[in-house]
């Protein structure tokens, strides 16, 4: 029996139009329209760029988990100032971290388009919806795994 339950997706925000300046209308999608019979787009880049942190931005104020894989990313950035761990292991923390983020924002992504094409209950929805998770349940894991093979050696060295 299917579970009449609605998805615990946060509701759909609306973006405000981009600010002045950007060259774009505040359209969030680009169409063929936007692009020159040369094939050179006029969607500025510094545009995308802005469209790019408003993404980031919203994945940021709207998903809680976000803030929470952001600060025990810099706990571990302190960690490894505080352990002095090596070079290969900052690329090895940092690489981590910005899986975890990134996965969370295509997570965001994934839920928002989700809720756009499905704001009643289905199960491709919930299917989508557990996948993007799934995802980042699979980064974090591995971020855990990354942490405990460059911290563990280091914080056992400081026992007597």
């Amino acid at each position: 029996m299917p579970d009449d339950r609605p998805t615990s997706a946060p509701a759909p925000r609306t973006v405000p139009p981009a600010e002045g300046g950007c060259g774009c209308d505040g359209r969030l999608v680009r169409t063929a329209a936007d692009t020159r019979a040369d094939g050179a787009g006029r969607f500025p880049l510094l545009c995308a760029f802005r469209c790019a942190g408003r993404g980031i931005a919203y994945a940021f104020t709207s998903q809680r988990n976000l803030k929470i894989q952001l600060a025990v990313g810099l706990l571990a950035v302190i960690a490894g100032f505080a352990l002095g761990i090596s070079r290969t292991e900052w690329l090895a923390v940092v690489l981590a971290i910005m899986v975890v983020a990134v996965s969370e924002v295509v997570n965001t992504a994934v839920e928002s388009v989700t809720d756009l094409a499905s704001p009643d209950w289905h199960p491709l929805a919930r299917a989508a919806k557990d996948a993007g998770a799934g995802a980042v349940l699979l980064a974090s894991a591995g971020s855990v795994a990354v942490g405990l093979i460059v911290f563990a050696p280091h914080l056992l060295a400081l026992l007597p």
